[in-house]
């Protein structure tokens, strides 16, 4: 595990020194806080509209603008997870496809380091880079906490919000997982990106094929679907059976790439 952990903080630094790095920062930062600021426009009128005509002649539809929770940081996680959808595979692409482009993986291959140090290192790596970039959307609920409130007293239902965060940071981590073992097949760091996501959109898009599809099958399609699967989450509801499907998805994607960096070894 020490030598994981070396492997790790190699790849953090080796991110944090990158312009690359404050570029991807600024895009999540930039893009969120676009969706935020529109949010907060839409809840505001919302909230005038039912002041004028009462809650209970609003559309059933609205109800979720009763408070800045659902109406604002429910909706806003949402948009994160899109996000990340397109970030991820750009932080991913780099973990094993740089260091076959730079011709130093196979140095790596000759070190006295086990391949399974190397994938949990590189992948502790890359967990850290997720979180530190998802980590940065966490100044919204901050901000509405601070500068919000409500008639209950409290602006947010904070346990709504980070569980809302926590399923953000799960997708997080499986999106690098998928993507570090595409990163591993190839050394083109573009193509892994691409890859990624074209691995990844249609895995997210699952549960609105599912509602064309018959049963069984729309049951199982729902289950294997990312955005059905986070759902309960991003509404403050924990669902062991989430939590299962995104540990075994994780999971798959380090055995695989495992395997890639093992047969790599001896080919």
């Amino acid at each position: 595990m020490r030598i994981a952990l070396a492997i790790a903080r190699k790849e953090l630094s080796l991110f944090f020194t990158t312009p690359w790095a404050y570029g991807v920062f600024t895009a999540m930062v930039a893009l969120s806080s676009f969706f935020f600021v529109n949010l907060l426009a839409t809840f505001q009128q919302v909230q005038e509209q039912a002041r004028e005509v009462t809650w209970a002649m609003m559309p059933p539809d609205m109800t979720a603008y009763r408070n800045l929770t659902d109406g604002v940081m429910v909706q806003l996680w949402g948009m994160v997870i899109v996000i990340t959808l397109f970030i991820a595979p750009f932080l991913s692409m780099r973990l094993f496809a740089e260091e076959k482009r730079n011709k130093t993986f196979e140095l790596l291959m000759t070190a006295p380091v086990r391949p399974i140090e190397i994938v949990l290192g590189k992948y502790l790596g890359g967990l850290g880079i997720i979180s530190a970039t998802l980590g940065l959307t966490l100044i919204f609920p901050l901000v509405l906490s601070a500068f919000g409130h409500a008639e209950s007293g409290t602006a947010l239902e904070w346990p709504t919000v980070l569980l809302g965060y926590g399923g953000i940071l799960l997708w997080g981590a499986t999106c690098m997982a998928v993507g570090m073992f595409i990163s591993a097949l190839t050394e083109s760091q573009m193509l892994a990106a691409f890859l990624t996501f074209a691995v990844l959109l249609p895995w997210m898009l699952l549960s609105g094929v599912a509602q064309a599809t018959e049963e069984p099958l729309r049951s199982v399609l729902t289950y294997l679907s990312f955005d059905a699967q986070l759902q309960n989450m991003l509404k403050g509801i924990l669902d062991v059976q989430t939590l299962v499907f995104f540990a075994s998805v994780i999971v798959f994607s380090l055995l695989l790439t495992h395997r890639t960096v093992e047969a790599r070894r001896w080919a």
